[in-house]
């Protein structure tokens, strides 16, 4: 939201210790790496789209989930504030970290202010917007302009927690904001500051929090659209292409509003509002608009596809579910629809490539080299949420029966929601994303997708894959070393599962493993996903996978790289080293024998699953034949 100053401090203070040893108390497992893939940015889900601690939408029904249910002090905080409450989350910076500068000029943005209550933090931790640097103190309580360009540094070495909370505001809120005051301008007086002190009350009531429901339009009102567009043209730097761009804009809201008058958002008039969007994209496109910025230094076009294109209608062309997210996508010229493999080109993914391997073989350093391809997008890190945030995907709703997902569970919506996901997020190598109607080059990885490969198939028919096979005691090994060290838990509290929080991928019949020495349990994982994996791959068509071996990856980085890119049909510009860096990751430096520690663990479990074994290093070694012209 756009405010008269960068930072403003609310008169209210809270107990930071007491915060903190709610917060910290909180198992590790439970905070999650941001997407986007930023080093040292992480965060824990409190209030999400039905309290899914994997979802990062920003519309829907917002619920608590179980970690803010564990924080009484935190509601209590909540409810003091007095306000509709969206996403929220706590927000930790590692130390000698920062986040780059940027504009919110996403729509839940724009009515919506981001409340900072700092936990743990130090005068290390120095907040940007606009011109304006402060360092917030702990247990205060502030709010920011987000739509100046803003960001933050800890330089420090002490890890930075905030609770950060999205809403509208409310009564309760309003009264506080009321009393606010300035900081980080010059020339403002100095006003009298008496913080009312709010410690935490043990013996209170769970307090009833208000939580959003109604946040994205079905069919956005001609108002609210008029107030869009003037608020963007007044933020418009001066420039002699305005005054076509706003007659374009004003006879578009005009015929909306007709449109309005007619259908509302009955379906029967969809057809005639997506016309609308679509002819005054391309009549703005040819005004010249992508050359236009705003006094914030984001784009107009980028602006007006966050705030009207991608949520004025909710049809499944308009990237609206996208819009709920914390990102800005590009707009589709047309809905992106599937085809079969007789059909036509699909419109907007030319032969997305999905690495997939067992969890631990190397896929996030094959990924992150792969990605720095000219012309390759990226969701910038593992799509967990992505997927799991459909409810019809999520392993919750499906009585955690694993991460198995089939051709069958992907009807018309779901490939439509999931294509429309990806495609919104989708940046290339210099964070740039997809120019509108261009079909793009993906590249994915997350190591739950090696069971899911008959579903990726349907949602996208030109789908390559890179099986990626390393020695399974390297694997092993490595697996049992992120069981033990608590930091790669996907489901920390599996319903009827025993033992440490359940680490890495949900394989099918994983309620076997109950009481299982953990040496057996990584041995099933490690077989059954590859057991599902090579049996997916082999109903494929021959030229839609090739294989790679680890080690070899790691021998010849360059030759490897442009042999795969020549498969996939990438550009590759880059020459690489004899060792490349260790990936996002890695939990301690990589070594062939590092695996020995546990070789008695190790060894008799892979005995029995010799073929299995041999049949994956044969899979390694198959190649291909190109996929085709770029």
């Amino acid at each position: 939201m756009k405010l008269q100053f960068p930072f403003m401090q609310l008169p209210i203070q809270f107990d930071a210790d007491a915060l903190a040893r709610e917060v910290l108390a909180l198992d590790e497992s439970c905070w999650r790496a941001r997407m986007g893939g930023v080093a040292g940015n992480s965060a824990l889900p409190l209030v999400t789209t039905d309290g899914a601690v994997e979802s990062d939408e920003l519309g829907g029904d917002m619920r608590p989930t179980p970690w803010l249910q564990q924080c009484p002090y935190v509601m209590q905080v909540m409810d003091v504030l007095g306000a509709t409450w969206g996403r929220s989350r706590l927000m930790r910076l590692s130390g000698r970290s920062q986040l780059a500068a940027h504009v919110d000029t996403n729509y839940y943005w724009q009515e919506r202010m981001r409340v900072h209550v700092p936990i743990v933090t130090t005068p290390a931790v120095r907040f940007h917007c606009g011109e304006a640097e402060i360092n917030m103190g702990a247990g205060e309580c502030w709010i920011f302009d987000t739509w100046r360009r803003h960001g933050v540094v800890n330089t420090g070495d002490v890890d930075r927690i905030h609770l950060v909370m999205d809403t509208v505001g409310g009564t309760g809120f309003w009264k506080h904001a009321s009393g606010a005051r300035p900081a980080g301008v010059a020339g403002v007086p100095e006003q009298p500051w008496n913080p009312r002190v709010v410690p935490f009350n043990p013996d209170a009531a769970t307090p009833a929090l208000d939580f959003e429901s109604t946040n994205v339009p079905v069919v956005m009102t001609p108002w609210e659209v008029r107030e869009h567009v003037s608020f963007l043209l007044r933020e418009a730097v001066p420039d002699p292409r305005l005054a076509s761009i706003q007659r374009a804009l004003s006879t578009f809201t005009r015929d909306w509003q007709a449109a309005w008058a007619c259908h509302g958002e009955d379906r029967a008039g969809w057809p005639r509002y997506r016309a609308l969007l679509q002819a005054l994209h391309a009549e703005l496109v040819a005004l010249g608009i992508n050359q236009i910025g705003l006094r914030n230094e984001a784009g107009l076009m980028h602006a007006l596809t966050a705030c009207l294109f991608e949520v004025a209608l909710a049809d499944g062309a308009s990237g609206q579910d996208e819009a709920r997210r914390d990102h800005h996508g590009a707009l589709p010229a047309a809905p992106a629809t599937p085809r079969d493999d007789a059909g036509d080109a699909d419109a907007a993914f030319d032969r997305p490539v999905f690495i997939v391997s067992p969890p631990r073989s190397g896929s996030t350093l094959l990924f992150e080299t792969l990605a720095t391809a000219p012309g390759v997008f990226t969701i910038g890190d593992e799509s967990h949420g992505l997927i799991e945030g459909i409810p019809a995907l999520d392993p919750a709703r499906r009585d955690f029966d694993s991460n198995r997902l089939l051709a069958r569970d992907a009807d018309d919506e779901v490939v439509a929601q999931l294509r429309r996901r990806f495609l919104a997020q989708l940046r290339d190598r210099e964070r740039r994303p997809p120019a509108p109607a261009t079909r793009v080059r993906m590249l994915e990885k997350t190591p739950k997708n090696a069971l899911r490969i008959p579903l990726l198939h349907k949602v996208f028919p030109d789908a390559r894959f890179i099986y990626l096979h390393r020695d399974p005691r390297q694997v092993l090994g490595s697996m049992l070393d992120g069981w033990q060290s608590g930091g790669f838990r996907t489901y920390p509290a599996l319903p009827g599962w025993q033992g440490p929080g359940w680490s890495f991928l949900l394989v099918p019949g994983w309620r076997e493993l109950v009481g299982k020495p953990l040496e057996d349990i990584v041995a099933a994982q490690w077989a059954r996903t590859s057991q599902v994996l090579l049996d997916d791959l082999d109903t494929l068509p021959a030229d839609r996978w090739t294989g790679l071996d680890y080690d070899r990856f790691l021998a010849d980085p360059q030759g490897e790289t442009v042999r795969l890119c020549q498969w996939a049909g990438f550009g590759w510009d880059r020459e690489l080293g004899d060792t490349l860096p260790l990936s996002r990751y890695t939990l301690t430096a990589p070594g062939a024998n590092k695996w020995r520690r546990h070789a008695a663990l190790i060894e008799p479990r892979l005995a029995a699953l010799q073929p299995l074994v041999e049949r994956a290093r044969a899979a390694a070694d198959r190649e291909t034949a190109d996929a085709g012209p770029v």
